[in-house]
């Protein structure tokens, strides 16, 4: 951890080298200056420096949200298909029926015998870990 931010720390060095230098403040327009990119991103590095290394401290954890944007993209292509839902209800039961696969498949169950436990009136449990 301190190795990350030491590489943050050289980061900042070789930012501020490189900016340019100060103009007139006669010559400067009104507001403050745009930071460049890499400012930002240091910014956000060091500001989310708990959750960029979480990941490190438990292997359980996905580098990348593209899991849970994969989730939510079905929904939206079913939007697209059909315009939009008919009811609330209906959004709704999708949106259960579409998290209990999705858990079943990150549970490595197979889709159609979780849905015939559903159908048979005795679902899968949906595991989960304490404290989480």
């Amino acid at each position: 951890m301190l190795q990350y931010f030491e590489i943050l720390r050289q980061g900042f060095a070789v930012n501020r080298a490189l900016s340019p230098p100060e103009q007139d403040p006669a010559c400067q327009e009104p507001g403050r200056k745009k930071q460049e990119a890499a400012k930002n991103l240091l910014d956000a590095l060091l500001k989310r420096a708990e959750q960029v290394l979480a990941f490190l401290d438990g292997l359980s954890i996905p580098f990348t949200n593209n899991l849970a944007e994969r989730d939510l993209c079905m929904i939206k292509v079913q939007q697209k298909i059909s315009g939009t839902f008919r009811s609330e209800q209906g959004a709704t039961a999708f949106c259960a029926i579409r998290s209990y696969l999705s858990t079943m498949r990150k549970q490595g169950r197979s889709m159609l015998d979780a849905m015939t436990a559903v159908f048979n009136r005795s679902p899968f449990p949906m595991a989960w870990e304490p404290g989480t």
